[in-house]
């Protein structure tokens, strides 16, 4: 089986994407780690609403399954400007899942761009 080759992104979702990271950053630069994932997604989205983009939190997602559809189906964290995922982790560290997550959630919607930010616990060696 041949693998699919997609045709680059455009030049305004590059724009956009450039617009997401420089959110997460300057919200990672403010707040560092140890707080609640509702905490930096409030701020995320904060940041990206001053950079003039357009997004929904918690965007219930059904799962279409043999044919039927079921409401227990996922939530994306952000959904910006209608088609790019961004799913926000604040965990001791990352794990393979939440990549797998998010690229499920990018299969499961037919989109194509997606952002996986991750506000680390610093291990302290000492």
């Amino acid at each position: 089986m041949q693998a699919k080759v997609m045709s680059p992104i455009t030049a305004e979702d590059e724009r956009i994407a450039k617009l997401i990271v420089d959110s997460a950053f300057t919200v990672h630069k403010a707040l560092g780690a140890g707080l609640l994932e509702s905490v930096y997604e409030a701020c995320f989205c904060h940041e990206l609403e001053k950079r003039g983009l357009k997004y929904k939190r918690q965007v219930v997602v059904p799962l279409v399954y043999d044919g039927i559809k079921f409401a227990e189906g996922f939530r994306i964290d952000v959904l910006v400007e209608g088609h790019v995922v961004c799913e926000l982790k604040s965990v001791e560290k990352m794990e393979n899942v939440y990549l797998a997550q998010t690229l499920t959630y990018l299969k499961l919607t037919g989109n194509r761009l997606g952002f996986l930010g991750c506000v680390c616990k610093i291990q302290n060696s000492g």
